[in-house]
């Protein structure tokens, strides 16, 4: 046999051995998805810990930074157990929606693929959406939760919102088959995250002192690191949504750049024209509500599209802001409804718009006009984010019988760390605390 021969015989092996459907594994987007994944949980450990425990006050910094760290670890434990195969299971039997197919992952190997990746892999990008996802929402009620009850709040919320909704969008569920549009998370992660603090922070109530106490940032040099990591490890967030090392995951890392540069520009412009000097909370804030808009559009739009969204979303949930807490003093401690929750909102909806072609678009789903995918997305809002209400508050009010949910006022009054934790996030005296 010649060499041209031979070679032809073996890039026709797979299909001679497996069939005319034979998948193979694609080396470069396996890689690139490892890659996505690191990226992923780069934006909660440290990106988002150190963005929020830099807003909050110096007694509860420790509290934030422990939350973030260990949902991260009960959601990998909880998502190898059945959140993985209720989310992506085939969902046509009891056994399926409970998770029993991939129950501890079963059957799941180093050859198993989805489509041309390892499923191992694919595995572990879905969890770090499944991990920052709960750890988005206890910002809205951050300074005052007991660490019990965020254990307590993850195991349920995973289970009961994030999980079903990511099946209905993303796991073949009954929005994917209506052709609801969201690339990498408007409405599984920021939509369902936004409402959950929003009820979290209503549950609760109000921090002692809000709103005639300024309760400001005590380190916004660490906010801006957490910020500036949040931004480069989004492009695994929404690049790494196409699941392949291809043009679609370079539209959406450019789509998302250029979202996150918009809603920073005008976060900071009304700040500037409204206040006389823009600051750096607003910048960074304007940034991660850039990036929160544009995520669900990132694979869809072009460039000047995510421009555009990103522009609206600075704007949009600046005013989101100051009406939720100046306007009508709920204190959702760490502004994740206003710019995350808002953001999901008209993100998703505005995806509905620049996914058209005439715009620069990929098109539309299932043969959907304009209005049509505009009233899909539409309705997708309407049902995630009632879903996420709903189930956020019966959550809090087992969580409160279970474990109860608020610290008492003397424990927030000293503050979480040395309350809860036992330490102090700075010990500036050099003391021994013993």
């Amino acid at each position: 046999m010649g060499r041209k021969s031979l070679l032809l015989a073996l890039c026709f092996l797979p299909q001679l051995v497996f069939g005319e459907e034979a998948v193979v594994m694609n080396g470069a987007s396996a890689a690139w998805l490892l890659t996505a994944t690191a990226l992923v949980l780069f934006m909660t450990l440290p990106g988002l810990a150190l963005f929020y425990a830099g807003l909050v006050r110096t007694k509860n910094v420790l509290s934030v930074l422990m939350q973030c760290f260990a949902i991260t670890c009960l959601v990998s434990i909880l998502w190898l157990v059945y959140g993985y195969g209720m989310t992506f299971g085939n969902g046509g039997s009891l056994q399926d929606w409970l998770g029993l197919e991939k129950f501890f992952l079963k059957g799941v190997t180093d050859q198993s693929l989805t489509n041309d990746i390892p499923e191992t892999i694919f595995i572990m990008f879905q969890m770090t959406f499944a991990i920052i996802t709960p750890a988005l929402a206890i910002g809205g009620f951050a300074e005052r939760v007991k660490f019990s009850a965020v254990l307590w709040f993850t195991f349920l919320w995973l289970t009961l919102v994030y999980i079903p909704v990511c099946h209905w969008v993303w796991g073949g569920g009954w929005l994917m088959s209506m052709g609801v549009k969201d690339f990498a998370g408007g409405l599984v992660v920021h939509l369902t995250a936004g409402v959950a603090s929003l009820v979290g922070a209503l549950y609760l109530g109000n921090r002692r002192g809000f709103p005639d106490t300024l309760m400001l940032p005590h380190n916004l040099t660490m906010t801006y690191t957490g910020a500036a990591m949040l931004w480069v490890g989004w492009y695994g967030f929404n690049a790494g949504s196409a699941l392949a090392a291809n043009g679609a995951a370079g539209m959406a890392m450019l789509v998302t750049h250029l979202g996150a540069a918009a809603g920073s520009l005008a976060w900071m412009m009304m700040e500037w024209v409204r206040h006389g000097k823009p600051s750096v909370l607003g910048i960074v804030t304007g940034m991660v509500a850039g990036l929160g808009t544009v995520t669900p559009a990132s694979g869809f739009a072009s460039p000047l599209g995510g421009v555009a969204i990103g522009l609206i979303a600075g704007f949009v949930c600046y005013w989101a802001t100051q009406i939720l807490k100046q306007k009508l003093h709920i204190d959702d401690s760490l502004d994740v409804f206003p710019v995350h929750g808002v953001g999901g909102v008209i993100g998703t909806i505005m995806t509905g718009i620049f996914t058209a072609p005439m715009l620069g678009g990929v098109g539309f789903a299932n043969n959907l006009d304009l209005l049509g995918q505009v009233g899909v997305q539409i309705l997708g809002v309407l049902v995630v984010g009632t879903w996420s209400g709903v189930f956020s508050l019966l959550i809090f009010k087992v969580t409160d019988v279970i474990s109860g949910v608020r610290v008492s006022s003397d424990d927030e009054t000293t503050g979480l760390d040395l309350a809860l934790h036992d330490e102090r996030g700075y010990n500036l005296d050099g003391g021994m605390r013993w």
